[in-house]
């Protein structure tokens, strides 16, 4: 029954994720596309009250029309529509699954035995997971900090974007070496995900909320706050798509059990941030084919980066063709300890990600995955089991 709740839990939970995520996302591209398609308002009455611009859309049968002020309208709705919720449901959702997923079990999930460095290898779980939460919280403290002292009246925010790009590239550098592959990937991702629902917290919504109370008590709001606001806003919408990308890269151990895990991140963050690029400029009437041109030209070389080399790390090792029988027996000494449906690894009650290896037929069918994730040295995670370059040659070999 206990196994039961976790799982059902982890289910419950990652729905919840995915819904906050697409409507907070939606919501934030939505309003990303509207600032840039305003237009100058036509009407002469709406300069006189203050309106910046205007968009008139249709859409589901309907016709719409967007007014943006500049500064206060004669007077605010007492219905204000907040955007907030959705953003702070996804942060917390994806840390509880976190929790369940890898700070549970931290010695299997987080902890890098293969890392270079000495104190990174050797980590307690409880280690791992201190170390993790701080890994989140410092990324956001030099994040913030690079905002308040490159740009903090927002003259700089070209600058500022170099630097956090440096930043990010450092963050992918620093997770590959500290935790194993799909936590380094993960980790990263939630750097910038992290970063962006503190915007929300601690700069975009208290901002509005004082120029609000401002207006209400007739008073001029602080244009830092509006503009303080919206450069968190377009980091946050370039943090999007490369956000989403490390949180489902951990599919795909090709990318994140790669020695050069932290240099494919780093494209795939460019590349997701040039695609958006594309489409944010599409929306203020330009159109830069150069942007997702160069975003795929990155995600091909992370592709060449990744690709396997003959077939696999090990395969020139095994100079016969080994047989189901002989894979078999491997398989059942280093990895049904969790791979089974009745695992006998401590901390598993079912295998992981549901593949179970308990038979040749289990095997055969998984043939592709298993190879791949042996051969790159991904599996056994961190090797708790002990499996040797040979065992993995055999398995990089078998073709059936």
């Amino acid at each position: 029954m206990q196994a039961y709740l976790l799982d059902f839990t982890n289910f419950m939970l990652r729905w919840l994720h995915v819904i906050a995520a697409i409507a907070w996302i939606g919501e934030s591209i939505y309003f990303v596309m509207l600032d840039n398609s305003l237009r100058q308002p036509k009407a002469a009455e709406d300069r006189e009250k203050g309106v910046f611009g205007e968009m008139w859309a249709v859409h589901g049968g309907g016709f719409y029309h967007n007014q943006k002020y500049a500064s206060a309208p004669g007077k605010l709705p007492e219905d204000l529509h907040w955007s907030f919720w959705k953003a702070y449901t996804t942060w917390l959702t994806g840390f509880g699954l976190f929790v369940i997923l890898y700070m549970v079990n931290p010695s299997f999930y987080l902890v890098n035995p293969g890392s270079d460095w000495a104190w990174a290898a050797n980590m307690s779980g409880w280690q791992a997971n201190v170390v993790a939460l701080v890994f989140l919280l410092a990324g956001w403290v030099v994040y913030n900090e690079l905002c308040k002292r490159i740009s903090p009246d927002m003259q700089r925010d070209g600058l500022l974007s170099i630097a956090v790009a440096v930043m990010m590239v450092v963050v992918a550098y620093l997770s590959s070496q500290i935790f194993s592959g799909r936590a380094a990937f993960l980790l990263t991702g939630a750097v910038m995900a992290t970063a962006m629902s503190a915007n929300v917290f601690f700069w975009i919504i208290p901002g509005q909320r004082r120029m609000v109370t401002a207006m209400k008590a007739g008073e001029t709001p602080n244009p830092l706050d509006g503009k303080r606001g919206k450069q968190r806003s377009v980091h946050n919408t370039y943090f999007t798509l490369p956000v989403v990308l490390l949180m489902i890269s951990n599919h795909y151990s090709f990318a994140y059990s790669h020695e050069l895990a932290w240099v494919i991140m780093s494209l795939f963050i460019f590349a997701g941030a040039l695609i958006r690029q594309y489409f944010v400029l599409m929306h203020a009437g330009h159109r830069r084919p150069a942007y997702p041109a160069a975003g795929v030209a990155l995600i091909l070389v992370a592709f060449w980066i990744a690709a396997p080399v003959g077939g696999g790390q090990a395969t020139d090792t095994a100079s016969v063709a080994p047989d189901i029988e002989e894979v078999h027996a491997i398989v059942e000494t280093r990895c049904v300890t969790c791979h089974s449906r009745e695992p006998t690894q401590p901390g598993f009650n079912a295998p992981p990600a549901g593949m179970a290896y308990d038979t040749r037929e289990q095997l055969q069918t998984q043939q592709a995955k298993i190879k791949e994730v042996v051969a790159s040295g991904y599996m056994p995670l961190g090797n708790m089991t002990g499996m040797t370059d040979e065992e993995r040659a055999i398995i990089a070999a078998w073709e059936e």
